[in-house]
């Protein structure tokens, strides 16, 4: 076999489905798990009926036409739009930070262009013109009041550092709106896949040349691989080069499975809890991501908890001075590489939305200067 794809993730299994269908060349995808579709793996729960996804919620999120028309040959979605809500001191509140959000925290009733000259207000007493880390960077962009309800407890679990250890870029994900839209994200298109994300990936590999070993990770077989093997590897990149430089660190989640005999939990499929005296940072209710389907009068929720991977799955990169350094000199291995690609979230130990993983094994693939029949 001359392509082998690590992995049956995103990244992974787009590259296995162009190859097959683009290339016409036999391929092997392999993943140490005994699934396809990596963390974007879903599963239908026996008891309740609902669709869960195993490794935490996903929401199918673009604004990018060629991501959109490629995934929507492997599934059609529905019309779910994703709100979340966080709990703090036994108050829900909305998210992102908006005018709901500032007008219930503070008991105002500000108008827009009000809450804006507030919030400035509150931002400048510290006079923080640059923030060096996520903490100051936070405090310059809502004020400590906001700051310590909304995001200082959360970051304390979701990383387990002090947020002044912290990059300051990465608060930019959650922006604050001076309006009542509390939708999460603002891209073109959005949704759950109508019959499940395992089913894009069984149809995107359902092809006679494409071959899949489950339960089978990338040290098994290597020795085995024929010396111009191309390898499309979307393992951690420390790993692959057996820690040279040193292990790189990651933050990953555990889950806690409860199941109700109610309707509905907690109204929604996301809540946060942004105290730091709640142990887990959010609780998952899938059946609210599929607001088409009548389910039974039973729920299923995951209670989600943060912690330093040690030997468990990898989920987020920890962006320190000290990583960014490692992982540089795993880069410039990989730049010497002739018959191997790094990709995904582990292989370029880079955080990457499900269209941003799309889109980048596409560009990759269709890249001019890079040939992969070589």
């Amino acid at each position: 076999m001359k392509y082998i794809v690590v992995g049956t993730g995103v990244y992974g299994s787009v590259m296995a489905e162009r190859i097959a269908n683009k290339l016409k060349e036999k391929v092997l995808i392999i993943d140490k798990r005994n699934h396809i579709g990596g963390n974007c793996y879903s599963y239908i729960d026996e008891e309740t009926g609902i669709e869960c996804h195993k490794y935490g919620s996903h929401i199918f999120h673009t604004s990018n036409e060629n991501v959109w028309n490629y995934i929507n040959k492997f599934t059609q979605f529905n019309n779910y739009q994703h709100h979340v809500w966080t709990t703090y001191k036994g108050k829900v509140y909305s998210l992102p930070i908006n005018l709901n959000t500032i007008n219930s925290y503070f008991s105002k009733n500000l108008s827009p262009t009000e809450a804006e000259e507030f919030i400035k207000k509150e931002a400048n007493k510290e006079n923080l013109l640059n923030p060096k880390n996520l903490e100051e960077k936070a405090i310059s962009l809502i004020g400590r009041h906001l700051y310590e309800a909304f995001i200082q407890g959360y970051t304390e679990k979701q990383w387990e550092k002090d947020p002044k250890e912290l990059s300051a870029d990465i608060i930019t994900r959650l922006p604050i709106r001076y309006n009542y839209n509390n939708r999460y994200f603002s891209d073109l298109y959005e949704g759950i896949p109508s019959e499940g994300y395992t089913k894009i990936f069984e149809k995107m590999l359902d092809n006679n040349l494409i071959e899949i070993k489950l339960n089978t990770s990338f040290e098994m077989i290597k020795n085995q691989l024929p010396k111009d093997a191309f390898i499309v590897y979307t393992g951690p990149i420390d790993q692959y080069y057996n820690y040279k430089f040193g292990k790189l660190e990651w933050r990953t989640v555990d889950f806690e499975v409860e199941r109700y005999e109610v309707a509905d939990y907690q109204g929604t499929s996301v809540m946060n809890y942004a105290g730091a005296e709640v142990p887990y940072t959010r609780i998952h209710e899938f059946k609210h991501f599929h607001p088409e389907i009548k389910y039974k009068d039973k729920t299923i929720i995951y209670k989600e908890f943060s912690h330093k991977t040690i030997n468990d799955e990898p989920y987020y990169p920890i962006k320190t001075e000290n990583n960014i350094e490692i992982l540089n000199k795993y880069k410039e291995l990989a730049k010497k590489e002739k018959n191997i690609v790094f990709g995904g979230r582990l292989g370029l130990y880079k955080y990457f939305d499900i269209d941003d993983a799309i889109d980048d094994a596409i560009n990759v693939f269709e890249d001019t200067k890079f040939d992969i029949n070589k």
